[in-house]
């Protein structure tokens, strides 16, 4: 599925969060033993099984505390296991670390973007080059058309955006180059964003996503 996970240390407390656990567990487990990482958090951005697959495996291994959004935990309907539920735009402080949640609804009625430092983990929301799908159980268009507005227009341009999966060339970009040239954030009409998402893009686009534009 080409899935990024994330860790993020807050280095003063030696507390580790990981962002959507998935598909290789053991790797996570090695990477935090190998660099001496007290894992405490798991921070999910929606949950969809390619992003929430390896909760159990973490758990077995870490009495960590589950965070995601209010609306997600309504739409996912799975018991979990020491949950904290957020409503967003409020902080996780992990240590002296906080960790800023984005409510940024489109790919599910609660997904979420993590912003730390100049860092925006954007998980299925925004990616490089593209947006997340809205045609699946729980998605809507109209919303992310809102969504990306508001990262476009409330976030600094010099933001590092990390995406859930890699479906680009590149790993990570800036938000202002996602403005220039991801075609998604260059629609100013909802109903013409909602025809290209539903049903232009996947007819005329194809992974790796090319930039839209060129430097």
């Amino acid at each position: 599925m080409d899935n990024f996970i994330y860790l993020i240390q807050d280095r003063a407390s030696n507390r580790t969060a990981v962002v959507d656990p998935a598909w290789d567990v053991p790797a996570i487990l090695s990477l935090a033993a190998a660099e001496g990482l007290h894992i405490t958090d798991i921070l999910l951005t929606h949950s969809h099984h390619d992003h929430i697959n390896g909760i159990d495996a973490l758990l077995h291994d870490h009495d960590a505390e589950i965070h995601l959004l209010k609306p997600e935990a309504s739409f996912w309907g799975h018991p979990l296991a020491h949950p904290h539920l957020h409503h967003g735009g409020e902080s996780i402080q992990l240590g002296e670390t906080p960790i800023k949640i984005l409510h940024t609804p489109g790919h599910t009625p609660g997904s979420a973007c993590y912003h730390v430092g100049n860092d925006l983990i954007a998980g299925d929301t925004l990616f490089v080059f593209g947006c997340g799908r809205c045609d699946l159980k729980g998605g809507d268009p109209e919303a992310m058309f809102h969504t990306l507005q508001r990262l476009r227009d409330e976030l600094p341009a010099s933001t590092c955006i990390r995406p859930g999966h890699n479906y680009a060339k590149k790993t990570h970009t800036s938000l202002e180059e996602q403005i220039r040239c991801n075609p998604f954030m260059h629609f100013k009409d909802v109903d013409r964003f909602v025809h290209y998402r539903q049903y232009e893009h996947d007819r005329i686009r194809s992974t790796p996503y090319p930039p839209e534009c060129q430097d």
